[in-house]
C-alpha cells in the first residue's frame, strides 16, 4: 500500500482493513450518545507498575542495568501467544484494549444508536457475525476481481489504479496531504512510494532474506488461490508477483533512508512535470478521477519510484500486472474475509514475519480494525469512561516543568553560538502542546456503515477516510487535529506544527499516575515529554523551525558541534550487539536515540527543581533518584519474540528496548552518582566516550 506521507512524516513516536449496507447516514459526531457507557474496572488487567520485588539485586546496576532492573520481570512475563513482543507498552495497550471492547459491545447492543456509537456498533456487530462472513466467502470480492480480470491494456490498468484510488483502495499510486514545507499553514497533495509486500526494501535482496522470500512467495500462491486461481497457475503468478515487486524495490528508498532524510518526502513539481516524469500514467487525468482540483504544484516523493512504475506500464506483460493487482486486491482485503483467508494472512505476516504463535482472537481483530478506520469514533467514547480530568491539569503542570528544564539546558549549552541559542530557544517557547484527546472531534457525516457485511464497513470507511484526506488539500492545516487516536498508548512530535502530543492511553501507569511520586512521573512519562520535545532538535526535527517551516536556522559552525556530538550516539549505538552478536544501527536510529538523551536529562533536571528543598523520602530503601532512572528503565522492560526482533532491526528506527534502558542514563552523571558507579563501568560513558547534546 501507499506510504502514507502525511502520517509518517508529522510523527515522530515515542514508540509502537457482498451486499451494499442499507443504512441512512450517520449524525453527527457530537449528537448525545444513546446512551450512557459504563465501564467495569473488574474486568480490566492490572497496571504495570514498578515494584521492590522486580530487581534482580544479583546483578550489578553498573554493570548491567538493565538486567538489575528487568531481567527478572521479563523472565516472569513470557510473550502472550497472540502477541511478538511483552512489555509496558504491550500491557497498558492490553488495558486499553480491554476498555474499548466494553464500549464496543455497549454500542453494538443498542441498535437505535447514532453518531460514533453507531459507527463503533456497526463494526463490532459485523466484524464479530463470524458465520455471515465465513458464508460470504470471497464474493464480497467478485465485482473487482473481474474488474482486474478484464483489463487488456496499459491504458486500462492506469485507469484502474486511478479509479480503484479514487475508492480509498490505492495500489502503486495515490495522494495524501501534508503541510508545505515551505509554508506548513497550508496543505499541499503529496505522493510516495508504495506497492511492496515484505517490510522493507532489504527484504528483497539481502540474503539472509532468502527464506522469507521464499515463504512470500508461497504466501501469495496460496492467497490467488484461496481467491479462485487453480493451483499450477497460483504457483506460476506468485513468481511473477516477486518478480513484480523486486524491481519496485530496487528503485525504492529503504525506512532507514528515509528516516534520516526528511527533505525525500519533500519534492514539490508541477502536475504538467509530473506527467513528463510518467508519460503512460497521466497525473491530470489522476487528478480528475479523485474529484478534486487539480493543483499547481504537488510533492512527489522518490521520483525514481515512479519512473519505474512508468515503465513497468508500458514493458511489464499485461498478465503479469493483473497477477499483481488481483493478489493485493485480495491480500489487503484478507483479515476482512473468511476464515481460510484470514487464517493464511496470520501465517505469513504475523507468524512468519513477526514469530507470533497464535492468532489474535477475533474481538481483539475486530478492535484493530475499529482503531484503523473509525479510531477517532471510538475514541470519544473511550475518553469518557478512561481519562479523568485531574491527570489533564497534572500533565500541564509536568509539561510546563520540562519546557522550563529544557529551556534552562539551552541556555547553557557550551557548544552552541548565542545566534542559534536564540533561534532554539525561540522554538522552544513555540512549542504547542495536546495532552488526552482532540478539542475537536472529527465529523464522521456522510460514513454510511450498517450490520450486513463486514468487509463493505471497512471499504466504505476506506473511500470515507481518503476523501477526508484529499478534501484536505489547498486548505488551511486544522491545528486541532491529532496523528493518533486518545486509546493509542504512544505520544509523537510533530515538526510540521512543532508540537507535542500525549494520547489518553498512554497516561497511565508506569508512565504517568497521578497519585504517583515525583520521581515516578518524572522518570516515566517527564521523560517521554521530553523525548518528544527534544524530537524538535534531532538530526530531522532540526531543519525546522519554530512555526514548522522547513529551514536552516543553524550557523555553519554550529551544525558542525551537532554533527559531531550525534556521531558519538551513532557510535554508541553501533557499539551495541544483541545476544546474538547482531549491531544495533545507530544512524537509523539516531532520532530516537537524540530524543531519549535529551528527554531523560531534562527530565531529571526537573525533577530535582520540582522536589527541591524536599526531604528525600527514601522509598523502600531507594533513594528518589534511584527510583527516577529505575522507572525510566520500567518503561522499557520488553520481549521480542526472535523473528519480531530481526524484523526490528532492519525496519524500526527505535533502538531495541534494551539499548534504550541503559543508552541514556550511561551519558548522565547524575546516574553514575544515584547507584555508586566508578570510571569503567559499562554504565558510565566519561570522557569522550560522553555524548552531551541538549
Amino acid at each position: 500500500m501507499l506510504l502514507s506521507l502525511a502520517v509518517t512524516l508529522a510523527v515522530s513516536a515515542c514508540q509502537r482493513e457482498a451486499a451494499p449496507a442499507a443504512t441512512a447516514a450517520t449524525a453527527p459526531a457530537d449528537a448525545p450518545a444513546a446512551r450512557e457507557m459504563t465501564l467495569d474496572e473488574s474486568k480490566l488487567p492490572p497496571f504495570n507498575q514498578f515494584q521492590l520485588a522486580d530487581l534482580d539485586t544479583s546483578k550489578n546496576a553498573c554493570t548491567d542495568f538493565a538486567g538489575y532492573a528487568n531481567a527478572k520481570f521479563l523472565a516472569a512475563h513470557p510473550i502472550p501467544g497472540d502477541r511478538t513482543s511483552w512489555g509496558a507498552f504491550e500491557m497498558l495497550d492490553e488495558r486499553s484494549t480491554a476498555i474499548q471492547r466494553q464500549l464496543a459491545e455497549q454500542a453494538a447492543a443498542d441498535t437505535g444508536a447514532s453518531g460514533v456509537e453507531k459507527l463503533v456498533g456497526d463494526f463490532w456487530a459485523t466484524g464479530m457475525d463470524e458465520a455471515t462472513i465465513n458464508a460470504q466467502g470471497i464474493e464480497p470480492l467478485r465485482d473487482e476481481l473481474a474488474r482486474i480480470d478484464a483489463l487488456a491494456d496499459s491504458a486500462a490498468i492506469a485507469a484502474w489504479l486511478r479509479e480503484s484510488a479514487a475508492r480509498g483502495q490505492v495500489f502503486l499510486i495515490g495522494i495524501g496531504s501534508m503541510p508545505d514545507f515551505k509554508d506548513s499553514s497550508i496543505n499541499i497533495a503529496a505522493t510516495g512510494q508504495g506497492g511492496l509486500g515484505l517490510p522493507d526494501t532489504p527484504y528483497y535482496k539481502d540474503a539472509d532474506k532468502q527464506a522469507i522470500r521464499d515463504a512470500y512467495v508461497a504466501h501469495i500462491a496460496k492467497v490467488l488461490e484461496l481467491s479462485g486461481v487453480p493451483a499450477a497457475d497460483a504457483a506460476a503468478q506468485a513468481k511473477d508477483v516477486m518478480a513484480f515487486e523486486t524491481r519496485l524495490a530496487a528503485a525504492s528508498k529503504s525506512r532507514a533512508e528515509f528516516s534520516r532524510d526528511v527533505s525525500l518526502y519533500y519534492n514539490p513539481m508541477p502536475v504538467a512535470d509530473a506527467d513528463k516524469l510518467t508519460p503512460n500514467f497521466s497525473w491530470t487525468q489522476f487528478f480528475q478521477a479523485q474529484g478534486i482540483e487539480q493543483p499547481k504544484t504537488f510533492s512527489v516523493s522518490v521520483p525514481d519510484y515512479f519512473r519505474e512504475v512508468d515503465a513497468m506500464l508500458a514493458d511489464v506483460p499485461v498478465e503479469q500486472w493483473k497477477s499483481y493487482l488481483r493478489f493485493h486486491v485480495v491480500d489487503s482485503a484478507s483479515p476482512y474475509l473468511s476464515d481460510a483467508f484470514v487464517q493464511q494472512n496470520y501465517e505469513f505476516y504475523n507468524k512468519t514475519l513477526s514469530g507470533q504463535k497464535e492468532l489474535e482472537p477475533r474481538w481483539k481483530r475486530v478492535l484493530g480494525t475499529i482503531d484503523s478506520q473509525v479510531g477517532e469514533a471510538m475514541g470519544q467514547l473511550y475518553v469518557k469512561v478512561a481519562f479523568p480530568p485531574e491527570s489533564k491539569a497534572k500533565m500541564e503542570a509536568l509539561v510546563a516543568n520540562l519546557g522550563e528544564a529544557l529551556k534552562a539546558r539551552i541556555q547553557n549549552l557550551e557548544w552552541m553560538s548565542a545566534e542559534t541559542k536564540a533561534k532554539a530557544l525561540e522554538k522552544q517557547a513555540a512549542f504547542t502542546t495536546k495532552i488526552g484527546y482532540t478539542d475537536k472531534w472529527r465529523e464522521w457525516t456522510g460514513l454510511d456503515t450498517g450490520r450486513e457485511s463486514y468487509l463493505d464497513n471497512v471499504l466504505a470507511a476506506q473511500e470515507f477516510n481518503y476523501k477526508w484526506q484529499i478534501g484536505k488539500i489547498g486548505e488551511p492545516v486544522d491545528k486541532t487535529e491529532w496523528a493518533m487516536p486518545p486509546q493509542m498508548v504512544n505520544a509523537y512530535y510533530n515538526p510540521l506544527q512543532n508540537e507535542i502530543v500525549f494520547p489518553a492511553a498512554i497516561l497511565q501507569p508506569p508512565f504517568f499516575d497521578p497519585d504517583a511520586t515525583d520521581e515516578m512521573n518524572y522518570g516515566g512519562i517527564g521523560a517521554v515529554i521530553g523525548h518528544e520535545m527534544s524530537h524538535g532538535y534531532d538530526d530531522q526535527g532540526s531543519r525546522f523551525g519554530p512555526t514548522g517551516k522547513f529551514e536552516n536556522w543553524w550557523t555553519e559552525a554550529d551544525a558542525a558541534a551537532f554533527k559531531e556530538r550525534t556521531g558519538k550516539l551513532v557510535a554508541q549505538f553501533d557499539g551495541y550487539k544483541t545476544s546474538d552478536g547482531r549491531a544495533l544501527n545507530g544512524t537509523h536510529t539516531l532520532g530516537e536515540n537524540i530524543g531519549d538523551l535529551g528527554g531523560l536529562a531534562t527530565a531529571y533536571d526537573a525533577m530535582k527543581k520540582a522536589t527541591e528543598g524536599t526531604p528525600d523520602p527514601m522509598t523502600d530503601g531507594l533513594t528518589r533518584d534511584q527510583r527516577f532512572f529505575l522507572n525510566w528503565a520500567t518503561v522499557w522492560r520488553r520481549n521480542f519474540t526472535p523473528e519480531e526482533l530481526s524484523k526490528r532491526l532492519v525496519t524500526d528506527e527505535h533502538a531495541l528496548a534494551e539499548f534504550r534502558a541503559i543508552g541514556a542514563p550511561s551519558n548522565l552523571p547524575a546516574f553514575a552518582a544515584a547507584f555508586g558507579c566508578k570510571p569503567g563501568d559499562p554504565m558510565v560513558r566519561g570522557g569522550e566516550d560522553q555524548v552531551v547534546i541538549w
